[in-house]
């Protein structure tokens, strides 16, 4: 080959033209293993909580329409994001106080931590809010929230806009009112599917890609736990671990993000699993560690937790009860397009 001997930089030339040599970038363009840069990283809810009370008490609503504290990955400030894909953060809200109405393109769900008396309305139906609580806010479907109780109402806050921006698909609209008119009965959508296998056998032409449902309630959540009692071995990783399903599709709950809940026997230690799916995990209640790529973290009751893509994670129950763990992820995302792994490591 003959070698250039003119003085012309073609490495800055091509550069100007808006090209760059892939030779000089195969290792970014195309790394052996994922390489994601959000941390390990845990939210200690004891330490959050007075400050979220601190903004509820001196933050009128025209000057924070939602107190939320996002919790953002230490590697993934700019823009600010829980882990890949997946954002959380912790709102309140206070008695006799209503959160303006609005929809958006991310899907959302809400977990209730703590607190009664709230409510939140998802395209006219009104579902209350009980700790333990998944509500579902699927992207394009207007809703508000309402408090008429006495004691502040703290929620975990899930969305996907990571991935919506990243895609340039974003919306945000206000709706007319502040609030919505309820033109669906009160937890109809539960109601209606809170019988598991039994689910209404009409309307199945009109679904969509996430579940109709519209609270899935602590209490039948606890049902099922207790209705398995001793008797299921669980997951070698997760123990006894169960997911929130589309009762029509049988799929996640959302096209984007699937939600699980897991619960760990006293003296549970899991085999360390690794997925190329990113997740959050909320401490329900219990206490724990949780080895993620090598870094020791111990959680308690209402915690978070950030587990980046294909890092090791292993679970343990340090405790003398039962422990419970609210998660979810992007799977469904990685499986739609036929990049999820996962292996015992």
């Amino acid at each position: 080959m003959t070698q250039d001997t003119t003085s012309t930089d073609h490495y800055r030339a091509v550069a100007e033209l808006h090209t760059a040599p892939l030779w000089r970038n195969l290792g970014d363009v195309l790394p052996a293993e994922p390489r994601p840069t959000a941390v390990a990283h845990r939210w200690r809810y004891a330490d959050l909580r007075p400050h979220l009370l601190h903004f509820l008490a001196t933050l009128g609503l025209d000057e924070a329409e939602r107190r939320v504290l996002m919790l953002v990955n230490p590697g993934l400030t700019d823009p600010p994001a829980t882990t890949t894909s997946l954002y959380a953060g912790l709102q309140v809200i206070g008695p006799r106080e209503t959160a303006q109405a609005h929809r958006h393109a991310s899907h959302a769900f809400r977990f209730v931590i703590e607190g009664g008396g709230a409510a939140t309305t998802v395209n006219g139906e009104r579902v209350p809010m009980r700790p333990g609580d998944l509500l579902l806010t699927p992207g394009g479907h207007w809703h508000d929230h309402e408090h008429t109780g006495d004691e502040p109402v703290i929620w975990l806050d899930a969305l996907d806009y990571p991935l919506v921006n990243a895609l340039d698909a974003s919306y945000f609209e206000w709706f007319e009112r502040r609030s919505q008119p309820h033109t669906v009965p009160d937890d109809l959508s539960s109601r209606q599917y809170v019988h598991g296998l039994l689910t209404p056998a009409w309307g199945r032409a009109a679904a969509g890609p996430s579940s109709p449902v519209g609270r899935y309630p602590w209490a039948e959540t606890r049902r099922a736990f207790d209705a398995i009692a001793d008797d299921a071995e669980g997951s070698a990783a997760e123990g006894v671990l169960l997911e929130y399903r589309n009762p029509l599709t049988g799929g996640p709950v959302l096209p984007t993000m699937s939600c699980r809940v897991t619960r760990l026997r006293p003296g549970f230690s899991g085999v360390p699993v690794r997925r190329t799916s990113g997740s959050v995990l909320h401490v329900v209640s219990g206490e724990g560690t949780a080895e993620i790529g090598g870094v020791t973290l111990d959680w308690a009751d209402h915690d978070v937790i950030a587990v980046p893509p294909w890092a090791p994670l292993r679970l343990r129950n340090t405790g003398l009860r039962d422990a419970y763990l609210f998660g979810y992820t992007n799977e469904p995302v990685l499986r739609a397009l036929d990049l999820y792994r996962e292996e015992e490591c």
